[in-house]
């Protein structure tokens, strides 16, 4: 079977760690344990979150005044390229030594056009006040928006369109490698106007969840399984009423609500790849990744109701 394992932010830090490197490093082995037994008899796609590291190269480029500070797109790359080989040697450390690992730098299409370039949404980088926040938006051309009572910077949050490594993703998986990529939702690219085959980086972050759905759909997964910290989805969530979904389908999910900063991305990503493929979707924990491949834990989205049963 050909699984999409994405992992969640809390298989590199755990909430309210230091973000060192060896607290990453224990934190990916932990999550290796769970992704080795998958590799064992699956093909094993991985892909996975970023945002903690950019933020934190964000913050040393800002510290270095002689030069420009890199932008969001390059930051991408160099956390795909640390992150994947955490993941790649952990894992590596625990499969057989014939078996391959590779990970791919990913960028990722997005429309210039998109309507998210138009009103940014997506905070990155740390807080200021308001006179500093309006100084660095005159002087970089950043956008700036109020987060509680500080004010940061926002930049566009376009929906992935394709992937563009996606070949090779294929002829390694054929050849039997565990495939690691897509790390952050992808390196944000787009065609130069006018100009078409030209491709230029994208100072924007695409959504983790919604790449990784792509990613699932092109790839022909037979299962999408995105690993968070908690074990599955649910309806009233933090009061006394919450329940846990068990198997549902998109339209049943379409008219829930969720919020858009936590569950909201997941049951959207976990929708589209159900209803576009027919096949199921999970989210749970990592740690019970077996359940949620065989479909006894967690939360499973099906594309119809006679596949709940």
């Amino acid at each position: 079977m050909r699984i999409v394992v994405a992992l969640g932010g809390n298989a590199l830090l755990k909430r309210g760690e230091p973000m060192t490197a060896g607290h990453q490093r224990a934190n990916v082995r932990v999550a290796a344990q769970a992704l080795a037994r998958v590799a064992t008899s699956n093909e094993l796609i991985v892909s996975h979150g970023n945002g903690p590291q950019v933020g934190l190269l964000a913050l040393e480029g800002a510290a270095y005044t002689d030069v420009e500070a890199y932008p969001l797109d390059i930051l991408g790359a160099e956390t795909q390229g640390m992150i994947g080989y955490l993941v790649e040697q952990e894992l590596g450390n625990l499969l057989p030594a014939e078996h391959p690992i590779a990970t791919i730098l990913t960028m990722v299409e997005v429309d210039p056009e998109d309507p998210a370039f138009k009103d940014p949404t997506k905070f990155v980088g740390p807080i200021y006040d308001k006179a500093e926040a309006d100084a660095l938006a005159a002087e970089k051309g950043w956008v700036v928006k109020q987060d509680g009572a500080h004010w940061r910077r926002v930049v566009p949050s376009p929906r992935p369109r394709r992937i563009f490594e996606i070949r090779p993703m294929r002829w390694l998986l054929d050849h039997g490698s565990v495939v690691v990529c897509a790390g952050g939702g992808g390196i944000p690219t787009m065609f130069v106007p006018g100009e078409e085959r030209r491709l230029t980086g994208v100072e924007a972050v695409i959504d983790k969840d919604l790449a990784s759905s792509l990613l699932a759909k092109e790839l022909g997964a037979d299962l999408f399984v995105m690993a968070t910290d908690v074990d599955g989805v649910y309806t009233g969530w933090g009061t006394p009423a919450q329940a846990r979904l068990e198997r549902v389908t998109p339209d049943e999910l379409a008219a829930m609500d969720f919020p858009a900063g936590s569950m909201g991305p997941k049951v959207s990503a976990a929708a589209e790849f159900a209803a576009a493929t027919g096949k199921r979707a999970a989210i749970g924990s990592l740690e019970q990744i077996d359940e949620l491949i065989a479909g006894t834990g967690g939360t499973s989205v099906v594309a119809t109701t006679d596949q709940r049963s």
